[in-house]
């Protein structure tokens, strides 16, 4: 599934905010961003479309260079995106490791850039006729990124990349790329990143989490904030670091997050820290929720923020969001504020997962390890699995089973098997998971997320392993005996 062009959109925004002198210059990007029927996140869609690069600097601020055998030119690392993507910004990493075995866990994005990129430039393409490619535009984002160790292995991508150079800011390849690094001073170390969570609900209400007042202790002690934290060494992608925190602040798990912006926090002493901004949709309660940290939960309209203790920075944020985000509406006709209903109290959206039960003829099941830093049931086998996005259940497993292990399934040979209704601790999110059986498949498992899972391997359901997800052993053993539903975790 390629990236949506709502991410795309909301990048160059922030980005074009940000360098309002090269909205003309850009403006074929927005253009084609407005275009019905194209994806430009596709490298198919030859009117143009989206690469990503990432801009490494190492400690003595010089910067990464490929030299790139197809063009000859000598470039940072970067390419097209690809469906298995979970950002722009991803994309970028994923290229810079494809092409140089740099991992993205060797880097750290710079602070004020953790989801906007530092220059954007657009040009022609050659034709390439032996790929049946025309000559075409690159909408090319870089994305700007530290290297956290004085020493990396480099592993060239041999078919694409010829060498590598670090080079001198003063001769960086790219003229715009080099003229905004020269206002950097990339010798001085950035600070540690950070990610919070801008969460709202379809009343157009905002949650806020109110802070210890622990005065020299904590970041904006006694304020109204947005979940989050510090990235840590874990974490792939500052994504993961703000659902990570989200899990452990509050046991909250959001189907979708979307880079929106970058936030200032300010400390007593003066210092302040930037925060990459993912913004994300829930309707829940917070007083179901299980908050570790802080005094409370609570959700706040954009007018009565004025009434709060809240950094400015954090009030101009979600006015900016609730700007491009008005309330939805309860039916076709659109109703005043005042006559909208709110849900029932204590009625909460309920997350829906879907599962692949992989059976081979032998009867054998397909299960895979999750990684020991997973934020869910690490180390344990878990069949495979994923939240469902915008999309309906059917779509979202096929696109997980390719995401995750490359296995190619049609629509028409998926059945559902099992629906387990489950619960983790009684104030947790209620979870809907779904079991589809894939009645057949091409392809055979692989490792394409080895931050998420770290091996592939059929059990005999008779001899399941003793570390598996419980609820995933309950529903094998149900579709064994062809159960359709089940219920685990909730209260007697």
């Amino acid at each position: 599934m390629s990236l949506s062009h709502h991410h795309i959109r909301t990048t160059v925004d922030t980005y074009l905010a940000r360098h309002p002198h090269e909205r003309e210059q850009l403006s074929v990007l927005p253009d084609a961003l407005d275009r019905p029927g194209e994806d430009i996140a596709s490298r198919s869609t030859f009117t143009g479309h989206v690469t990503c690069g990432a801009i490494v600097v190492d400690h003595l601020g010089r910067i990464l260079h490929v030299l790139h055998l197809a063009s000859g030119k000598v470039l940072v690392p970067g390419g097209h995106t690809e469906p298995t993507d979970d950002s722009l910004a991803a994309a970028a990493l994923r290229e810079l490791h494809e092409e140089t075995g740099i991992p993205a866990r060797a880097v750290t994005p710079w602070p004020g850039y953790e989801t906007v990129p530092l220059d954007i430039d657009i040009h022609d393409t050659d034709a390439h006729p032996g790929k049946g490619e025309p000559a075409h535009q690159h909408f090319d984002l870089r994305f700007l990124f530290r290297l956290r160790t004085t020493e990396v292995s480099v592993v060239l991508q041999e078919e694409e990349v010829g060498g590598i150079e670090w080079r001198p800011v003063d001769r960086v390849t790219s003229p715009t790329l080099r003229e905004k690094l020269l206002k950097l001073p990339l010798q001085v170390e950035p600070e540690t990143a950070n990610a919070s969570a801008l969460i709202y609900n379809d009343r157009g209400e905002y949650l806020l989490h109110l802070r210890d007042y622990f005065p020299g202790q904590i970041w904006e002690p006694g304020m109204w904030s947005l979940l989050g934290g510090g990235r840590e060494p874990q974490d792939a992608t500052l994504e993961h670091t703000v659902r990570r925190e989200l899990a452990e602040e509050a046991g909250l798990d959001l189907a979708s997050l979307s880079p929106f912006g970058t936030e200032y926090a300010s400390h007593d002493d003066g210092t302040t820290v930037p925060i990459a901004i993912y913004a994300g949709r829930w309707n829940g309660d917070p007083r179901e929720l299980h908050l570790t940290e802080g005094v409370m939960l609570a959700w706040f309209a954009p007018d009565d923020l004025h009434r709060l203790r809240i950094a400015d920075t954090t009030s101009d944020l979600i006015r900016r969001h609730a700007a491009g985000h008005p309330p939805m509406r309860s039916g076709p006709e659109a109703e005043p504020e005042e006559q909208r209903l709110a849900p029932p109290h204590g009625t909460v959206p309920n997350i829906i997962g879907v599962h692949l039960y992989l059976e081979r003829p032998d009867g054998t099941v397909l299960l895979g390890l999750r990684h020991p830093d997973s934020a869910f049931a690490p180390s344990t086998w878990h069949v495979l699995a994923g939240h469902c996005e915008q999309e309906n259940a059917t779509d979202c497993l096929i696109r997980e089973a390719m995401e995750e292990a490359g296995l190619h399934i049609e629509r028409q040979d998926v059945q559902l098997v099992h629906v387990v209704h489950h619960i983790d601790k009684p104030r947790n999110p209620p979870r809907m998971g779904l079991f589809f059986r894939a009645r057949t498949w091409s392809g055979e498992p692989v490792l394409r997320e080895p931050d998420k899972c770290t091996q592939w391997k059929f059990w005999d359901p008779a001899a399941l392993p003793d570390d598996l997800v419980p609820y995933t052993r309950q529903a094998i053993e149900k579709i064994q005996n062809d159960e359709l539903y089940s219920e685990t975790g909730w209260p007697a």
